[in-house]
């Protein structure tokens, strides 16, 4: 649980960074986006919070896998990793990103440690990682959107 409201607070974080960012570009479907996300993370918790109760629906997968795929079809392919950084509310999104990511890790082990929790925890596991997915093409385009470029691992030749 506190993986997750862990994350949920630095998502809060990342949107007032982007408010303040609001004269440079239109960041108001990513907010939009974000909270719904924060909402989500709400039914999440309670869902981790009380077994058995389903309150985070498998529309709510399906959505991020849309938003996977359309915020995803204008960037341009990488060629080399991505470090973490570029304009502030790109950082802030990569670190939601590992956040997602963390609480991802908590939430299989919880799995392993509960009778049947796997499968109780399975569309949450799903969830998280599209998120985190979601998350790192957003940051991408945090950056494109503020007029700075990836940041790109520099392998050592």
């Amino acid at each position: 649980m506190g993986d997750v409201d862990e994350l949920n607070s630095q998502i809060g974080l990342l949107r007032a960074l982007l408010r303040a960012e609001a004269a440079s570009a239109d960041f108001q479907s990513v907010d939009e986006k974000l909270r719904a996300v924060q909402n989500d993370l709400f039914d999440l918790g309670g869902q981790i919070s009380c077994p058995g109760l389903v309150l985070l629906k498998t529309e709510r997968l399906q959505q991020l896998d849309e938003w996977v795929a359309q915020d995803n079809s204008d960037l341009p392919r990488l060629q080399e990793f991505i470090l973490p950084g570029g304009s502030i509310p790109a950082a802030q999104g990569h670190v939601v990103r590992t956040l997602a990511r963390r609480a991802e890790r908590s939430l299989t082990a919880l799995g392993h440690a509960l009778e049947d929790g796997e499968a109780q925890t399975a569309v949450l596991r799903q969830y998280l990682n599209r998120l985190s997915d979601w998350l790192f093409i957003l940051s991408r385009r945090l950056n494109r959107a503020l007029g700075q470029d990836d940041v790109l691992w520099q392998r050592d030749e």
